[in-house]
């Protein structure tokens, strides 16, 4: 998969700074500007950028702005097209990144909610990725992907649980038969 036209690193700094969103570049380190070692890492800032955009005008608070999420939803429609395997490409993509971004903790101690929530994004690529493999007739990968959705489904189960623990929700242990 390749851009029809891949964005330079300067075009993407330029449309960080039009947003407002400029990095702080450290002239000793970064003299000459964007370069295209960054190109990457500039277009995770843009994409923070254009989901805090959407985050901010698309609060399901109040009664309608259901209708801005599906505004957001047919732009990016627009964009890309109706291609199934481009779609499943991008949100697979998107959902590695979500799950790494929900894994991300500042303690060393992982949290059952968070590893279940990783697990939850990890199960629903894997689903993804099994669908596209067997869309192509491709058994092997699908039951590769299949085994990746099963295991991440049995961590999701076991978060939940943890969590319930963690709450004091977990089943009580007896004492014994009582006289």
């Amino acid at each position: 998969m390749k851009s029809e036209h891949p964005a330079s690193a300067e075009q993407i700094w330029a449309a960080l700074a039009a947003l407002g969103a400029e990095p702080v570049a450290d002239p000793q380190v970064r003299s000459e500007g964007p370069r295209e070692a960054d190109r990457l890492r500039l277009l995770g800032a843009l994409l923070a950028t254009a989901e805090w955009e959407i985050t901010a005008a698309t609060r399901l608070s109040e009664e309608g702005e259901i209708e801005d999420v599906l505004q957001t939803s047919l732009g990016w429609t627009d964009r890309l097209g109706r291609d199934p395997g481009l779609a499943v490409n991008v949100l697979t993509n998107r959902l590695q990144r979500t799950a790494m971004q929900v894994s991300e903790s500042e303690g060393e101690q992982s949290l059952p909610g968070r590893e279940a929530s990783f697990a939850a994004a990890m199960t629903a690529l894997y689903t993804l990725s099994a669908q596209m493999h067997a869309d192509r007739g491709d058994v092997e990968g699908t039951r590769r992907a299949l085994g990746g959705a099963e295991e991440a489904l049995i961590d999701v189960m076991q978060g939940v649980h943890d969590l319930r623990i963690a709450i004091g929700d977990g089943p009580r242990e007896t004492e014994g038969p009582e006289d």
